[in-house]
């Protein structure tokens, strides 16, 4: 596109017209009506991240190795070191270690696309840039947001579900397919730690954890114990701040985006739900686990404009492409929940 440089002498109509001279009026901070794809991309990456809850629970740190769709990462995980007794004048062993490496594949895309009228007054209005770029950074998001947790919530430890779970003890009742777990104001707590402590069996660090559950554990939580300032050691009971924050060591996030599914069959992916099958589900995912657990990397690969060769006005489009892994089965654990 060419650029148009700002002038007092010709006004800019509500429709957006230009003066055939080529120059127009703009009551504020002139602009330049050359689309900047980095400006746009910066703007959804920033936004995208900000309303994520993969962005808080999954490790970033491969995030600038990849370029594009089809690129492969090779992450290298920490070997374990073996401790040996030592007894005065024996002789010492010395371990090589050898990593393993895991293969983490971008293999998925999304995209969004948009019509508007003059892409001069998307550069150069804030608000209707940031309107633009708010909404398709939060439904890649959604989108997005479905896929990882989807792709990811049953991929932990065997020993971390369940209803046997718990490295050392066995001792854990985290439900199963056929018999997922029904969450009282009673339980609903006890069902928590269980969590916590089958992570502790699998000698997960404390810190990091989170756990992801869905608006009816947050209402089944407000009547329970939590609710009760004296109860956290809070000055404020949650049910005036509304705030669940920490629960046992875990940051807890709710989300509606967890697998679901009805008991016995396959679990459902959110992205492929059409919402007439909601009276059939019968349990859903309540997911567990360490910062370390979940690899995501992501890159908004493409941003750019193109005039509209069916109508008037110009395209603008981008494309986020991205991969997904589980690098710490260990640190993952899964509650199947009634409901």
């Amino acid at each position: 596109m060419s650029t148009i440089t700002a002038a007092a002498a010709y006004p800019i109509n509500s429709g957006g017209f230009n003066s055939p001279a080529g120059q127009v009026a703009y009551s504020g901070t002139a602009y330049s009506g050359s689309f900047i794809p980095a400006l746009w991309s910066g703007k959804l990456a920033q936004k995208f991240y900000a309303a994520t809850v993969f962005g808080e629970i999954a490790n970033t740190d491969w995030q600038g190795d990849i370029t594009g769709m089809g690129d492969t990462v090779i992450i290298n995980t920490i070997p374990t070191i073996n401790i040996y007794s030592y007894s005065v004048g024996q002789s010492l062993n010395y371990d090589v270690p050898a990593p393993n490496t895991i293969t983490l594949t971008i293999n998925h895309g999304k995209y969004f696309g948009v019509n508007v009228n003059n892409v001069l007054e998307l550069q150069s209005k804030p608000k209707l840039m940031d309107m633009f770029t708010n909404d398709a950074s939060m439904q890649m998001k959604i989108q997005i947001d479905k896929d990882v947790l989807y792709t990811n919530f049953n991929q932990g430890a065997a020993a971390n579900q369940g209803a046997t779970a718990g490295a050392i003890s066995g001792a854990f009742n985290l439900g199963t397919d056929l018999a997922p777990v029904t969450l009282t104001a009673s339980n609903i707590l006890q069902s928590i730690t269980a969590l916590s402590s089958v992570l502790d069996e699998s000698n997960v660090p404390e810190t990091d954890r989170w756990l992801i559950i869905t608006p009816t554990e947050r209402q089944i939580l407000m009547q329970s114990n939590l609710a009760q300032a004296q109860f956290m050691g809070d000055a404020s009971s949650i049910l005036r701040n509304g705030k669940i924050g920490m629960i046992d060591r875990f940051t807890v996030y709710v989300s509606n985006l967890v697998p679901r599914g009805t008991a016995g069959n396959a679990w459902t992916n959110p992205n492929g739900s059409t919402g007439t099958e909601a009276s059939a589900l019968k349990r859903h995912a309540i997911i567990a686990g360490h910062k370390s657990a979940i690899t995501f990397a992501s890159q908004i690969a493409k941003v750019e404009s193109l005039q509209n060769p069916n109508d008037f006005g110009t395209l603008v489009r981008g494309l986020n492409v991205y991969g997904t892994q589980v690098t710490q089965p260990n640190g993952l654990a899964l509650l199947v929940a009634a409901g």
